[in-house]
């Protein structure tokens, strides 16, 4: 396609993404842009309940929402969940906001690569952040055990997981949830973020919420906005025991939610089947689009239970030039990943979309990637270069090799060989 027009140096201000509209604005007429940045589940609501929204828009935008209580008793109903171990706010950031004032009083364990605001919100008040790194060699699964150990010998007095976790999609079966809360019992307190837990399909019941509402300091934090496909509004809620539930509740502006929240929390309720449906149809995607990306050359594809999926770029590849490539050029917007703590911008994540997305993907990287093709010394299939995450193994070594640490992983020849 033709080029957007977008300056692409609006990609370049600031710690967090360009917004959608920042893009959008920067645009030439009638660019559309694919968003694989933001992950937003992107079968609802479904077409029939944004016309609803539609119709109601004036009311909703011209009066005063109920008070945040109200609204969240509403949640609480739709949901089956006790109302008093619910309090919802203005987006999961801000309830992260409200849990370091409130909660975290001199140190938090949280493991990286993940959701950027559980490292700065508490290190922008002074706290100390033990940061427990995940390795690629491992595909970035968290060990609990290991990560337990870590907590102990750091004398850390809160915890937190982040189960899927952003952003490699990693996951934790809710049994070993639950092990994990209870090994933590002593500890000030304990946080699963299970901001993106709707999108897993490896189990029934995967959210550990039940089991949060009866220890005694143990948080669920739950995201709205992402897995109902609407961002723009700005909800979530957490799962607490009474005692936790409250203190958060009360410290909570009395109005801190919208209109527009509201309407939604009385119309989930009627579009269960539709908000299933769209789960199954996500989980399909991702699938699909994992192997999809694995069609390019010396590309590596993460196994994710998330809305999105962690890659590795060839190493000739500048994620930073690759995302200001596809916007420019092919319309598409990305997430490389060199601002987060634990990675460097050699990855990406891409948010999972549906297949004609995909492929508007897929072209513009294959686009980037010519560039540094070679022609082939000899007939070969170029797929044959494929490749998804696998636990790496061990490589034989030719005797007349040595490597040079000085020089990172590399061989060099052995002065042996020319003698």
């Amino acid at each position: 396609m033709a080029g957007t027009g977008i300056d692409t140096s609006i990609l370049h201000k600031g710690a967090h993404s360009a917004s959608y509209f920042d893009l959008a604005r920067n645009a030439g007429d009638g660019v559309e842009i694919v968003d694989f940045c933001i992950p937003c589940n992107p079968y609802f609501p479904t077409p029939e309940m944004f016309d609803e929204l539609s119709r109601e828009l004036k009311n909703i935008l011209k009066y005063y929402p109920s008070d945040s209580a109200t609204i969240t008793k509403k949640l609480a109903s739709v949901l089956g969940l006790h109302p008093q171990t619910v309090a919802m706010a203005n987006g999961s950031t801000e309830l992260i906001t409200w849990i370091d004032h409130l909660l975290i009083k001199e140190s938090v364990a949280i493991p990286i690569p993940t959701f950027g605001r559980w490292t700065d919100q508490p290190l922008e008040t002074g706290k100390r952040v033990d940061m427990y790194p995940l390795q690629e060699r491992d595909g970035f699964r968290l060990n609990l055990d290991e990560y337990v150990r870590f907590i102990r010998e750091r004398g850390t007095r809160v915890a937190v997981v982040c189960n899927v976790n952003n952003p490699d999609g990693g996951y934790l079966p809710r049994r070993e949830v639950i092990r994990f809360m209870d090994l933590l019992g002593d500890l000030d307190l304990v946080v699963i973020d299970e901001s993106f837990i709707d999108f897993s399909d490896e189990e029934q019941y995967p959210s550990v919420g039940p089991d949060a509402v009866i220890r005694p300091n143990t948080v669920v934090l739950k995201s709205l906005g992402k897995n109902f496909g609407l961002h723009g509004i700005r909800f979530g809620y957490l799962l607490a025991n009474p005692a936790i539930a409250a203190k958060i509740g009360k410290a909570l502006p009395k109005w801190n939610l919208n209109s527009l929240a509201e309407k939604v929390v009385y119309m989930i309720q009627e579009h269960d089947d539709e908000y299933e449906e769209s789960l199954a149809l996500l989980s399909r995607d991702r699938r699909a689009m994992a192997g999809e990306l694995s069609r390019v050359p010396g590309l590596t594809v993460f196994p994710s239970q998330g809305n999105f999926i962690l890659v590795k770029l060839p190493t000739e590849w500048s994620g930073v030039a690759l995302r200001d490539f596809l916007v420019a050029n092919h319309g598409v917007y990305t997430r490389e990943c060199g601002n987060k703590l634990g990675m460097t911008s050699q990855f990406m994540r891409l948010v999972v979309r549906p297949g004609r997305d995909v492929d508007r993907l897929i072209d513009g990287m294959m686009d980037y990637g010519s560039q540094f093709r070679r022609p082939p010394a000899y007939d070969v299939d170029p797929l044959d270069t494929r490749r998804s995450w696998e636990p790496p193994q061990p490589e034989p070594r030719p005797d007349n090799l040595i490597q040079y640490p000085s020089r990172g992983r590399q061989d060099y020849p052995s002065r042996r060989a020319a003698i």
